[in-house]
């Protein structure tokens, strides 16, 4: 018979507030690492690590390099979510933005092909993983630090701001690329490139001090004190939450809208075939996420009051209409349909999805698996979310100009997460220390011990 679990202590007052803070901050200061390699991807790797390709070919590579970081965060999820579920969020979330922080600078400092040949890129790709394992367990330690510090009739607005924290480090580092893609030529792709990267050191000094100073989350000091730790949390996962893995795994592919939105976009709006500038075009992200600023927590209040399931269904589907515009919008040249488009489809629509996720995907696991199941689940999502650069810019033909295929590969992408959705339960009026149980009776019951 299950012995139910007691409530976890109420967080000291004003520590959800300082958890959201510390995720936000903390989140932006690491996406901003993360997001300034993909704009580099698309506008300088092609000409300093792969120019002695075809620039077709070049662009090829270089956004299959902004893929690999995917490839690595299923294998980072691994370890990261087992420490995390054993030790605690905090420990996760301070080692993951020193990594960041040091790859990302180790970035800026690599010599280019034409000085040291294939070493070059080799060396690309392996700082590229490391950043991977870093992101791996970046949101789902945060996710996990917030959710379980809110209220519980809070948890969407409160865990949302992870999500809003990850568009502010977008935004900043596509503030940071509009001047340098502004420079000459010859300094953007000899020294200008290199300055976003450098700057991590200072995102990596002001995060580690922000969250050393968070206090560990009361529902996992709770379950440490009344069950112990689980020994094998992936044992646990698979066993009891295996359905709850895959949901998160089909509604992480949403995260393809992002990718395909902030590069593949970007590249085929300033290819040959469009001509686009680089500084306008990073202007329709900048504009966008600033919109997303404001969209994403104001979507997840109101799945504190409606549920996670309509709202996110909402970002899904509207999600696969959106981007079909906004690329359409690409294809004419005209830059202020591309503007309003690509703000409605990213800043608004996408963060219905964007906002809400990380509440939903968290409710679904208690807090012994917690930080596993949504690491793990998300980002086995996220990889494939990562090659769907790649993938499209071989569906857009030689060319890269097939902008329809891209968006009925887009719109493809969007349906699993629909899917996840229809099937998963609401959660949003279940108490925190009931998460991620079953129905008695269904053989799914919570044990009272952890035996794994």
């Amino acid at each position: 018979m299950s012995v139910p679990a007691p409530p976890h202590d109420a967080a000291p007052p004003g520590q959800p507030r300082k958890a959201a803070a510390a995720a936000w901050i903390g989140s932006a200061l690491e996406y901003y690492d993360f997001f300034i390699y993909g704009s580099a991807a698309a506008l300088i790797f092609p000409e300093v690590f792969f120019d002695d390709s075809d620039p077709a070919t070049a662009t090829l590579l270089s956004l299959a390099t902004f893929g690999v970081a995917y490839a690595a965060r299923p294998l980072g999820a691994l370890f990261l979510g087992h420490v995390g579920d054993r030790l605690g969020r905090k420990k996760i979330m301070v080692f993951t933005l020193v990594l960041m922080g040091l790859s990302t600078f180790l970035i800026g400092c690599l010599p280019t092909r034409s000085q040291v040949g294939t070493l070059a890129p080799v060396l690309l790709v392996l700082c590229r993983v490391l950043q991977g394992i870093s992101a791996a367990g970046e949101q789902a330690s945060a996710n996990s630090m917030t959710l379980e510090h809110a209220p519980p009739d809070r948890r969407g607005f409160f865990t949302s701001f992870t999500l809003s924290g990850t568009q502010g480090g977008q935004l900043l580092a596509t503030l940071v690329f509009i001047p340098v893609a502004a420079l000459p030529e010859e300094h953007l792709l000899s020294w200008g490139w290199r300055v976003p990267f450098w700057l991590s050191v200072a995102v990596a000094v002001v995060g580690w001090v922000i969250r050393r100073r968070l206090d560990e989350t009361p529902a996992f000091e709770q379950q440490t004190a009344t069950e112990g730790v689980v020994k094998l949390p992936l044992v646990v996962l698979v066993r009891e939450h295996w359905a709850d893995v895959l949901r998160v795994v089909a509604g992480a592919l949403i995260a393809s809208v992002s990718t395909i939105f902030t590069v593949w976009a970007l590249a085929y709006a300033t290819g040959d075939s469009v001509g686009m500038s680089r500084s306008s075009m990073l202007w329709v992200g900048a504009l966008a996420n600033v919109v997303a600023l404001a969209a994403i927590p104001l979507w997840a209040a109101l799945s504190d009051r409606v549920g996670r399931r309509p709202v996110f269904l909402v970002g899904a589907a509207g999600s696969a209409v959106a981007m079909f515009l906004f690329l359409w919008a690409i294809s004419t040249g005209s830059y202020p349909l591309t503007l309003v488009l690509g703000v409605l489809a990213f800043g608004v629509v996408y963060s219905a999805a964007n906002g809400v996720w990380p509440s939903f995907y968290g409710e679904m696991f208690p807090t012994r698996v917690r930080l596993s199941g949504v690491a793990i689940g998300t980002q086995i999502g996220f990889a494939v979310a990562g090659f769907a650069v790649t993938f499209a810019a071989q569906i857009a033909g030689p060319d890269g100009d097939d902008w329809f295929a891209v968006s009925l590969f887009t719109a493809a992408l969007c349906v699993p997460p629909v899917l996840a959705a229809l099937t998963a339960r609401e959660t949003h009026r279940t108490a925190t220390e009931r998460l991620g149980e079953r129905v008695p009776g269904s053989g799914t019951e919570r044990p009272a011990k952890v035996t794994a």
